[in-house]
């Protein structure tokens, strides 16, 4: 029988007892504060530091990857027994993350599938998750990519943001919408669409932002059996608003499956900044 081996990287935020049980191997990514890089989920680059830094304009960057770093991952896979690695990771446009496992898959000791997830945090993560439940049940490893792929591409990740200016300075917006955000002193909505951030609404105040979100989920999910994920960076009061209303609201699509809720990991919270809330629905297969 073979032994098929999921790897992701961090900014899937799969908890670490999650991961461990689920076999699955995590790549970090680096998180550079002021003059000093660490890897992401280390005890220097927590969401409560980056947040930190943020607010007192400290540079805060991130990087992917090598690609050496991610053929250590697979290298590690082989050596304990797998005989093909599925491996997914955030999206391509934002990140060069899997590019980098693209390259490492030219030299692995054992066959790779990169799947681009074209999805950040939760998102990525189900999918990941999804392709570790093909596995399980004795599917192959196109079966599991392939699966991994169809979760990612059929969720919807929407959030708020306080400010355009994080991701300006990220490079993820121009400056020119940011300028314009803050000059209207307007509430934005955004989501990923193709891989990419997209401006969804903007809305006047911090309240409606976030019952229009709740909107958005209950829409995303029609009729639909879904997981949902609701992230935060250093917003815990409105990310549990949030997780209530949206748990409410789509209580039937749950079956009883709980509304996921966790801090954003300090990559990805490095280019939202403190405030942010999101809520990701995946639709099951």
């Amino acid at each position: 029988m073979p032994r098929i081996t999921v790897v992701t990287d961090s900014t899937a935020s799969l908890p670490a007892d999650v991961a461990s049980a689920r076999g699955i191997r995590v790549v970090p990514l680096q998180v550079v504060i002021g003059a000093a890089s660490y890897d992401e989920g280390s005890a220097e680059a927590t969401p409560a530091k980056v947040a930190e830094a943020l607010r007192t304009w400290t540079p805060v960057s991130t990087s992917r990857p090598t690609p050496a770093a991610v053929l250590e991952a697979y290298q590690a896979a082989a050596d304990a027994g797998a005989d093909s690695i599925v491996s997914v990771h955030l999206s391509g446009e934002m990140s060069g993350t899997f590019e980098s496992a693209q390259l490492a898959a030219r030299d692995s000791p054992v066959p790779v599938l990169v799947v681009d997830s074209r999805q950040v945090g939760f998102a990525t993560g189900v999918a990941a998750l999804e392709a570790a439940d093909v596995i399980d049940a004795g599917g192959t490893a196109q079966e599991a990519a392939d699966a991994a792929r169809r979760r990612a591409t059929g969720a919807t990740s929407l959030f708020y943001v306080d400010t355009l200016e994080y991701l300006r300075r990220g490079g993820r917006i121009g400056a020119a919408a940011a300028i314009l955000g803050s000059a209207l002193s307007v509430k934005p909505l955004l989501r990923i669409k193709d891989g990419r951030i997209e401006s969804l609404e903007k809305v006047r105040t911090t309240s409606k932002a976030l019952a229009r979100l709740v909107d958005l989920a209950v829409e995303a999910a029609g009729d639909r059996r879904v997981s949902l994920g609701v992230a935060h960076l250093a917003n815990p009061d409105r990310a549990d608003a949030l997780v209530a209303a949206v748990g409410q609201r789509l209580a039937d699509n749950l079956e009883g499956r709980p509304v996921e809720c966790a801090e954003l990991g300090a990559v990805l919270g490095a280019h939202v900044g403190p405030g942010m809330v999101a809520v990701c629905v995946a639709p099951l297969l």
